[in-house]
């Protein structure tokens, strides 16, 4: 999924879609604007029952899909390319049925790295289209906090980890909801 940033030429004021919509016939003519796309990268497991998967590939054509070891998914993560400016990505949590969780951060050999994205108003976003959230400052020892670890730090911490229920519960979590979710929130982002 692309997301537009307008930029006016001449001071490099960001505004969003909506204001340039809003603007006044008299204030166009003598300024020009640019777009500029943000890439966003979707990434979940593979497994055709592992809900990320189905979550990664619905997001977006623009996605990864991860083996489900440490050493396969490190060299995974280290193929992908540099060009995303952010990086979206989700795992399974056995224990959610009706809520997702937002990773804030991710431990690897006492190494801690935090997200640099706004999560909260991700949280909030979640919230809006009914898909309840929280946000964790807790680490999972899990693939996906291993996974989360090397996608943070190949990417400047412009990486947000959600976990999501099992594919047997993804009725309560639906695609449709969680596309809006995402998109609202990459367009304030």
């Amino acid at each position: 999924m692309d997301i537009r940033e307008v930029t006016r030429a001449s001071d490099k004021q960001r505004i969003t879609r909506e204001e340039l919509v809003a603007l006044p016939d008299w204030f166009g003519i003598e300024e020009s604007y640019s777009f500029e796309m943000k890439k966003v990268l979707y990434v979940g497991f593979k497994g055709k029952n592992n809900f990320s998967c189905t979550m990664a590939e619905n997001m977006s054509q623009e996605h990864l899909l991860l083996t489900n070891s440490r050493d396969g998914l490190r060299k995974d993560i280290a193929s992908a390319c540099r060009e995303y400016d952010q990086v979206i990505m989700f795992g399974v949590d056995k224990t959610l049925t009706s809520t997702v969780r937002i990773e804030r951060v991710a431990v690897k050999e006492g190494k801690k790295i935090v997200s640099k994205l706004n999560l909260e108003r991700l949280k909030d976003s979640l919230d809006d289209a009914g898909i309840p959230a929280v946000i964790s400052e807790n680490p999972t020892v899990s693939l996906c906090n291993d996974a989360y670890w090397h996608a943070l730090h190949k990417y400047s911490g412009n990486v947000v980890f959600i976990h999501v229920p099992t594919i047997r519960h993804a009725d309560e979590i639906s695609l449709e909801k969680m596309k809006l979710a995402i998109s609202r929130w990459l367009e304030k982002h």
